[in-house]
């Protein structure tokens, strides 16, 4: 049984979210939505979200889980508030992410300074999954595969002949993710990677991004044998050491994404906001980086 699969693309991350459906079923999961979020003026806005929920009402479609392949850095998910609007529709949806998530959580509260108001328990989510979780939508069994090495956390899901793989790899042309966010490992994710070659040829692979050229459309769906045959970072015959040694000299010439500390805050709540002051203003913390400058 294979899961049909509409993909939506958030230009201005460059993030693909999916929507996988049991078609005997109509049952379905969204699988890394996106928030709409301006750093300039602080407005946080729905209209990408929106625009998954308009395709699930009107094809009909009842959502089992919002599913995360990992705490992102570089989009504010819209997990939070997708799962509000279901549930006021009357679906029962679950948050899920892998379990490495609250050692995500644990650092990115000690680097943010966030009190005791944020527990770094995983609260906020309802589901973690470990490595070969089964996961069903509608009639439709998959698993959760841990693919860590981007970050801790990063897990891909498996349902049929699609693999949901977050931002483990990018499209052939773009390469791999970076690992050098804490957590991350260039050893770890070319295991990881090795995993994902091991699934046959013919699976379809389901990116969480892409950055294509200029004049060239953003790829949604690839396959593992593409991946093989074309990946310019990676291919099936890559030694290890190779792989390892060209992500530390790409890692080192990368700044970090535009929107990394909103994504992160925002992120490790499963999209909430940050708590409100008492004037009921929401505020996102930016830690400053002086060395010019004495207390």
């Amino acid at each position: 049984m294979n899961p049909e699969v509409r993909s939506f693309h958030h230009q201005d991350t460059f993030t693909w979210s999916h929507v996988a459906v049991d078609a005997a079923s109509r049952r379905a999961a969204i699988i890394d939505p996106v928030l709409d979020f301006d750093p300039v003026t602080g407005q946080v806005q729905t209209h990408s979200a929106q625009r998954l929920l308009e395709y699930i009402t009107t094809t009909g479609l009842g959502v089992d889980w919002i599913l995360e392949t990992h705490i992102h850095a570089d989009h504010l998910t819209a997990a939070a508030w997708l799962k509000g609007r279901l549930e006021a529709s009357g679906s029962k949806p679950r948050i899920g992410i892998g379990r490495g998530m609250l050692s995500v959580q644990r650092t990115f509260k000690q680097k943010l300074n966030l009190g005791d108001e944020f527990a770094a328990d995983g609260r906020e989510f309802d589901v973690f999954f470990d490595d070969g979780a089964e996961i069903t939508i509608g009639h439709l069994v998959g698993r959760a595969m841990t693919t860590p090495g981007h970050t801790a956390d990063s897990l891909s899901y498996l349902f049929g002949d699609a693999a949901f793989i977050g931002d483990t790899l990018f499209a052939p042309r773009s390469g791999s993710a970076r690992c050098d966010f804490p957590g991350g490992d260039a050893h770890v994710l070319f295991d990881s990677i090795q995993r994902l070659y091991a699934l046959p040829d013919a699976t379809r692979v389901f990116l969480a991004h892409d950055y294509p050229p200029p004049g060239e459309s953003p790829l949604a769906q690839t396959s593992i044998g593409a991946q093989k045959a074309d990946n310019i970072h990676v291919r099936s015959g890559t030694r290890a050491d190779e792989f390892v040694a060209m992500r530390r000299n790409r890692d080192a010439t990368l700044g970090l994404p535009r929107l990394f500390w909103p994504s992160l805050q925002l992120n490790i709540r499963a999209g909430r906001l940050p708590p409100a002051e008492g004037d009921g203003q929401h505020f996102l913390r930016l830690p400053l980086s002086a060395p010019d400058f004495t207390s």
